[in-house]
């Protein structure tokens, strides 16, 4: 079975799957995450991040600009 990238639209507290599939690509590090296991997200950049630590690189980044 091939796997499938999802299409998510991202909520504060939760997502909704606009198009399923298996995984989504985190925003930082190009890793790939199996929905299942989808965790850390940012509602305003509507992006996916693998873990705590690239959702924490992402953050630095937006508050230096």
């Amino acid at each position: 079975m091939t796997k499938k990238l999802a299409k998510i639209k991202y909520l504060p507290n939760n997502f909704e799957i606009i198009e399923p599939g298996d995984y989504v690509e985190c925003a930082v590090s190009g890793k790939l995450i199996s929905i299942e296991n989808l965790n850390y997200w940012n509602v305003e950049l509507q992006e996916p991040y693998h873990s705590y630590k690239e959702a924490f690189i992402r953050r630095e980044e937006a508050d230096s600009k």
